[in-house]
């Protein structure tokens, strides 16, 4: 039985914990914060997401709260038609096997926190910070804000975008700035009126911005977002802004959109940042997770996806494991490198190539999305929405999306 620090307590360190310790092994979540909590509002669930949420023990809990949506659902925001379409349903299950469902982000985190609180292998330490780690052949020595060292058998760096363990791994300096500015709320679906309520993932796509809006919290919320592509150079987090700021901002929205917007009240901004794919996961004992590896756009809707794909993969390659445990990261990054390299290039494209191209750009957009069937639709999201981490023929493969 091993020893195992996980730096960050948040959706990737909680999964990856979890992971370890139905592994054998026990788990020492190093989270900086004095309690364990998630920020942010709405996430959506593609089918791998749920594969890797059953492997982990906590797909009916989080299926609890999830709102299993209708279809996927792209218009133009200006005129209101419907550019695309992809049906959630029959077709979509059986070519699966599990839903595509939306759910508020702390209930996904909530389910993964009560898991590690039950499970006798992992232990939680709130308020310690990582800032850094020394790596040897025997152990690993993680350093903490507050002085501590932890001796471990191997880390875990899933700290996030701004990752210390990253830091100190590759030195590769501060996330990249996308000049992207989005801003996010959530609004009480009472005051959603009706004629408003759809169950689907709609994503309103203008030149240089679009809007997304979907139910979360089993129907009780609508999330909604805003982005603009404004050149923003200078990343900010969480930051509150006024009703009338995001309002001026998105003015030639279609009326229906418009009417959405303007129920928003408690809007905060951040301006959206990610990393270049990098081959180096890992480092003697330690290994990279989730954002800390492979941080990406949103666009795709897969940053949290391919965190928990990320931790059954290390659960399986340290099970009943004692040795080389080197070997055995080297072996998760090599299982892994790939497929989120090619998850972060693909949200980058979606980006500017699907939600916010202008003029003629657009017209192709629009033209090469009327060209697809439902069928096509479905043969392009396979080789990201079929992905099974336990079938070997899909470890370390990255399939090649119809759509690029």
């Amino acid at each position: 039985m091993l020893n195992i620090a996980v730096a960050g307590g948040g959706i990737g360190g909680l999964a990856s914990a979890l992971a370890v310790a139905r592994a054998g092994h026990t788990a020492h979540v190093l989270e900086r914060n004095a309690e364990f909590a998630e920020l942010g509002a709405g996430i959506q669930l593609a089918p791998n997401a749920f594969r890797a949420l059953r492997r982990l023990g906590v797909a009916g809990p989080v299926e609890e709260r999830a709102v299993r949506v209708d279809a996927l659902r792209l218009l133009d925001a200006d005129s209101g038609a419907l550019l695309a379409e992809m049906a959630l349903g029959d077709a979509y299950l059986s070519r699966f096997g599990d839903p595509y469902a939306v759910v508020q982000r702390g209930d996904l985190h909530s389910a993964l926190l009560s898991a590690c609180k039950e499970h006798e292998r992992v232990v939680m330490h709130p308020g310690t910070a990582v800032t850094g780690y020394r790596d040897t052949p025997d152990a690993v020595h993680v350093a903490t804000a507050g002085g501590r060292t932890v001796v471990a058998d191997a880390l875990v760096g899933a700290d996030g975008i701004r990752s210390r363990v990253r830091a100190r791994m590759l030195g590769d300096g501060p996330p990249r700035v996308s000049g992207h500015t989005i801003h996010r709320t959530v609004v009480p679906m009472t005051e959603v009126p009706a004629e408003l309520r759809w169950n689907t993932v709609n994503l309103w796509a203008g030149p240089g911005w679009h809007m997304v809006h979907y139910p979360i919290a089993n129907g009780e919320k609508l999330n909604l977002a805003v982005t603009r592509d404004d050149g923003a150079r200078t990343a900010v987090a969480g930051v509150p802004t006024g009703r009338d700021e995001v309002l001026a901002a998105f003015p030639s929205l279609h009326p229906q959109a418009r009417a959405l917007l303007g129920l928003g009240r408690d809007w905060r901004t951040w301006v959206l940042c990610d990393r270049p794919p990098t081959a180096t996961w890992t480092e003697g004992r330690v290994c990279l997770t989730g954002d800390a590896a492979h941080a990406m756009l949103q666009y795709a809707a897969q940053g949290a996806c391919m965190a928990l794909e990320d931790a059954v993969v290390l659960g399986e390659v340290l099970e009943g494991t004692s040795a080389d445990v080197a070997g055995c990261l080297a072996r998760f990054a090599a299982l892994r490198g790939e497929r989120a390299a090619r998850v972060q290039e693909v949200s980058s494209w979606m980006g500017h190539a699907l939600y916010h191209p202008r003029g003629a750009a657009a017209a192709e957009r629009d033209a090469m999305l009327a060209a697809l069937s439902q069928d096509d639709l479905l043969t392009a999201v396979d080789w990201l929405h079929g992905h099974d981490v336990d079938d070997p023929a899909h470890r370390g493969a990255a399939r090649t999306a119809v759509l690029t």
